[in-house]
């Protein structure tokens, strides 16, 4: 075939400028691009890929119109009709000539899609990016190949480019949304690319226009169901499993994310259907896309990521495959000893992320020795609560028996005194813990402790700008110990807070009935805070590794004065139908008055108390950055941040280090990807049913709608709203006014986002934690402990958070 009076070929891209797709298998990616490339070695393969014809890289701008139209000719059979005339009408885009609609080419439509060399790697996939057009007849084929080389020209490619950066800086490398694209070429996110080596023939070529792009014609599957399998989970990245997403139609609504889709994860020779939406498949259907899909891999020897297309009475077809990207590697999730482990329990709750080497190796030790030793002063002696981490998130248990009654031994009646009223009193009679144990224990943190610790973390400021290597892990280990002292406070005293609204709402359950079911959590709400929440050394994770909020960009946001006094107002007609409703029962109602006294008293504790942990961590990564220089100028690391990523043996030695942090940083992002279980191990009986207890009193109702995701109900009200997941600082500036904020769990410097979001959902957490108290501070629905509400919600997909009954409905 000839390539007709097109420019010359530059030399490096010598070739054809137009191949079938049934003989392009003969070519590279660096004259067919990736996309075609990949089709075209299926297509050799035996596999199911519609026929078409590649405009190559060679091709140039000009002088190959001529050579489509007769090659489409002779692939459809149409040769005598090479001259006819079409309407150029491009399907879900303008027309592109104008016509109205007469002289189709005998009914024949076609796909154009874009086929650059540096699309669908297995490192970029460059997701929607480029031009592709649905449905174009033969009269249009000309123009939305050109309309597709132009795309390569595109900012949105360019600003890709730009951002791409290795794995592991920390900076976020999803590609931006294609502006005005009529047809997206790719899923968005996990995005599919070539077969094989395909994924690595090229990168980046910088050339606009033409220069790195061919463009691929196909005939149009006219689907009755179409959509995406992964070969691979892309969660949990176990390669023994196939997941199927589809829609009824066409598949560019679930690519370009206007739809959900279905979703069907087939494994073992068997399907289950976990979202059935669109009703686009059965069983038997998913079978056999998992098994089309299977073959795919095989033959590229990698995970892929499939688009398919379902005709009726058809097997389905093959519109593209490409390597899976950003894919975790397979992960099992073994405790780490014996006994119930949980993910959102003590530190748990302040790390959203794994955590690097050096917190786990130095500071997570720190704090605990300071937990400890505070425990044995106030309570006669310590005990431990086992620590682990499961790749790389944080895990703790409740203490074994053996510890607890060695502990006894050692402290007697004091320590049994202290765990009795923390543990049990708290939550059955609060005014007496209050009298006999928590109110003396509040009254010592704040005159004796608290001054001390700011005087400490104050000279540590003065002092570690000069500090020696020696004098600067000394800091690190006072302040890190002081920290570790706050966290038992924490635990004792504002600890105590949700057992006491616990206990609270019990009552009132008791008493009253349905009569108050949500009247708990709106008398605990618009209460005065104590510690500012937008202090310079709030925290978006307990880990050092990332920056405090007074080293982030200021965020716009802060308590709307209106919204804050309708929820004082809120509060306050709560009480008074508390105390209408008990108006004729006089001990009941003093009873309530106790109760709603001492809550509020703990909820402000720990509602001051919580922030102020994180008091030292700004000098405390100056005084890691400080180590970091040292170990930069003794060449063991090339950035001051990489210590981070050492342990302290290394970061204290001489021998060169960079090739150990970049794969620690590549494993921390794979890791990071992960949706870990809220709990490994038998559960804890004892534990699980006094948590329970307390998250059933509070929760207005029990009904649960169909296909919901439960977890703790943690601040009232129902909100709508479109869902926008965070993993972090990286994801703050995207997150928009109305929408639901959805994280694995959320921390002071996260408190901005508050202001702007409709209701807050989280994987981990409970009554006690930072979103269920800020929820109530900005009077927004929340709902907490929802376990992998990160994995079934999808960005964009809208949602209804009910905050008092801890449901979230997902809408398609």
């Amino acid at each position: 075939m000839s390539a007709g009076p097109a420019r010359p070929p530059r030399p490096h891209r010598a070739g054809p400028a137009l191949v079938t797709l049934a003989e392009a298998h003969r070519y590279d990616a660096d004259l067919l691009g990736t996309k075609a490339a990949a089709l075209a070695r299926l297509a050799a393969a035996g596999l199911p890929v519609p026929p078409g014809v590649v405009v190559t890289i060679a091709a140039g701008p000009d002088g190959w119109d001529a050579d489509l139209l007769a090659a489409i000719d002779a692939m459809t059979g149409r040769d005598g009709m090479a001259g006819s005339h079409g309407t150029g009408d491009v399907h879900g885009t303008e027309s592109i000539d104008g016509t109205d609609g007469t002289g189709r080419f005998d009914g024949e439509l076609f796909a154009v899609r874009s086929s650059a060399r540096d699309e669908d790697l297995a490192g970029a996939s460059y997701a929607g990016l480029y031009d592709s057009y649905l449905d174009v007849d033969r009269a249009g084929l000309v123009e939305a190949v050109r309309r597709c080389l132009r795309s390569a020209d595109g900012v949105e490619v360019a600003a890709y480019q730009r951002a791409r950066q290795p794995i592991g800086t920390g900076a976020g490398t999803t590609a931006p949304p294609s502006a005005g694209a009529p047809a997206t070429s790719g899923t968005a996110g996990t995005g599919p690319g070539g077969m094989g080596e395909m994924g690595d023939a090229a990168g980046p070529s910088g050339a606009g226009g033409a220069g790195g792009m061919a463009v691929l014609v196909q005939r149009m599957v006219r689907a009755r169901a179409a959509g995406v399998a992964f070969t691979a989970h892309p969660l949990t990245g176990a390669r023994d499993e196939t997941v199927v997403n589809a829609v009824r139609g066409l598949g560019e609504r679930l690519v370009s994310g206007a739809a959900v889709g279905d979703e069907w994860v087939v494994g073992n020779g068997t399907a289950r259907c976990l979202r059935d939406t669109e009703h686009a498949l059965d069983e038997a259907d998913a079978l056999r896309v998992a098994a089309l899909a299977a073959r795919v891999a095989a033959l590229a020897e990698q995970p892929q990521d499939v688009e398919w297309a379902l005709a009726d009475g058809a097997e389905p077809v093959l519109l593209q495959a490409r390597p899976m990207t950003a894919l975790p590697e397979p992960a099992t999730w073994v405790p780490p000893g014996p006994g119930s482990w949980m993910r959102n329990f003590r530190l748990g709750e302040w790390l959203p992320e794994p955590v690097t080497p050096l917190f786990g190796d130095w500071l997570l030790p720190r704090i605990e020795y300071g937990f400890l030793a505070a425990m044995r002063q106030r309570a006669g002696a310590a005990v431990r609560f086992p620590q682990g981490q499961v790749n790389g998130w944080y895990y703790t248990a409740h203490p074994r028996p053996p510890a607890v009654l060695a502990a006894l031994a050692r402290g007697r009646l004091r320590l049994l005194r202290y765990l009795w009223t923390v543990l049990f009193q708290a939550g059955r009679r609060p005014e007496h813990a209050d009298r006999v144990l928590l109110g003396g224990l509040a009254l010592h943190w704040r005159a004796t402790f608290l001054p001390g610790y700011r005087a400490a973390v104050r000279a540590a400021e003065e002092r570690v700008e000069t500090a020696s290597r020696a004098e600067l892990v000394a800091l690190v280990d006072e302040v890190g110990a002081l920290a570790g002292t706050q966290m038992f406070w924490i635990s004792a005293v504002g600890g105590a807070a949700w057992k006491m609204e616990g206990a609270l709402a019990a009552y009132l359950r008791d008493r009253l009935g349905g009569r108050c079911a949500d009247a708990v959590q709106w008398l605990l709400c618009g209460l005065p805070c104590g510690e500012a929440r937008l202090a310079p050394y709030a925290v978006s994770s307990l880990d050092w590794f990332r920056p405090t909020l007074g080293e982030l960009p200021a965020a716009p946001g802060g308590p709307d004065p209106d919204r804050r006094r309708r929820l004082v107002e809120r509060r306050m007609r709560a009480e008074a139908d508390c105390r209408s409703a008990l108006a004729d029962r006089p001990a009941d109602l003093a009873r309530f008055e106790t109760l709603l006294a001492v809550a509020r008293k703990y909820a402000v504790l720990r509602d001051e108390q919580g922030p102020l942990l994180t008091l030292g961590w700004p000098v405390l990564r100056r005084a890691v950055l400080g180590l970091g220089e040292l170990a930069r100028a003794a060449g063991v690391v090339d950035d001051p941040a990489d210590a981070f990523f050492l342990t302290t043996a290394e970061l204290a030695g001489s021998r060169p280090a960079q090739e150990r942090v970049r794969h620690r940083r590549e494993r921390w992002e794979r890791q990071r990807r992960l949706s870990p279980p809220l709990t490994l191990g038998p559960p804890e009986k004892l534990a699980e049913k006094f948590l329970d207890a307390t998250v059933e009193a509070v929760r207005t109702r029990s009904v649960v709608p169909d296909g919901a995701i439960v977890g703790h109900p943690a601040s009232p009200g129902r909100a709508t709203g479109p869902a926008r997941l965070v993993r972090g600082p990286e994801d703050f500036a995207r997150f928009a006014a109305g929408e639901v904020l959805v994280g694995q769990a959320t921390a002071p410097a996260w408190t901005p986002l508050f202001a702007r979001a409709a209701a807050v959902v989280t994987d981990g957490g409970t009554l006690a934690a930072h979103a269920s108290l800020i929820a109530r501070e900005y009077g927004i629905p929340a709902v907490v402990g929802a376990g992998d509400a990160t994995a079934r919600i999808r960005d964009g997909q809208l949602v209804t958070v009910d905050g008092g009954a801890g449901t979230v409905e997902l809408d398609g």
